[in-house]
């Protein structure tokens, strides 16, 4: 059998930490995922589902990721039931998450992020290249995406007739 959830999402709210009677660290929040389709009046829904965390991966969530954050989950669902205080038997689905993974930078998510490559100074590698290595591009620079010089150099145009087209 195959129980296995994949969810991108945006946090509703902080991650809830409590900790179990044995000392186990279990985190619940909601996760907002949009919908691939817009309703009829053109507008994205999105679908709050619940999700729980165990353990050490509960106490970095609560500890990293807060309301806004978008997130990546891998886990499973879940079923159970209880029964409230007005004896009524009470249904839950919810994803207990295995893993999760911040998709986003700290200044992204708190929109301070202008455009420009900002360097943390951290051990993050780009490309593959080791940390101080000269592709690494520094603190203020800015790659240029424009095409304004000629990617083959600066030989001369070749000198192409229209009868020389297959076309």
């Amino acid at each position: 059998m195959i129980n296995n959830v994949v969810l991108v999402g945006r946090m509703t709210r902080d991650a809830e930490l409590r900790y179990t009677p044995s000392n186990q660290a279990v985190a619940t929040f909601t996760l907002a995922v949009n919908r691939n389709f817009k309703n009829q009046a053109g507008e994205r829904e999105a679908d709050f589902i619940n999700i729980v965390i165990w353990r050490q991966a509960a106490e970095n969530l609560a500890n990293w990721a807060k309301k806004g954050t978008l997130l990546g989950i891998t886990g499973r669902i879940q079923t159970r039931n209880y029964e409230n205080q007005q004896g009524q038997r009470v249904y839950v689905t919810e994803v207990v998450a295995d893993n999760f993974q911040i998709l986003e930078s700290r200044a992204a998510r708190e929109g301070a992020n202008t455009g420009n490559y900002q360097s943390s100074g951290g051990n993050q590698s780009f490309g593959g290249s080791p940390q101080g290595s000269a592709q690494q591009p520094s603190q203020n620079q800015t790659p240029n995406f424009g095409r304004d010089e000629s990617p083959f150099g600066n030989s001369n145009p070749l000198d192409i007739s229209d009868d020389d087209l297959p076309f």
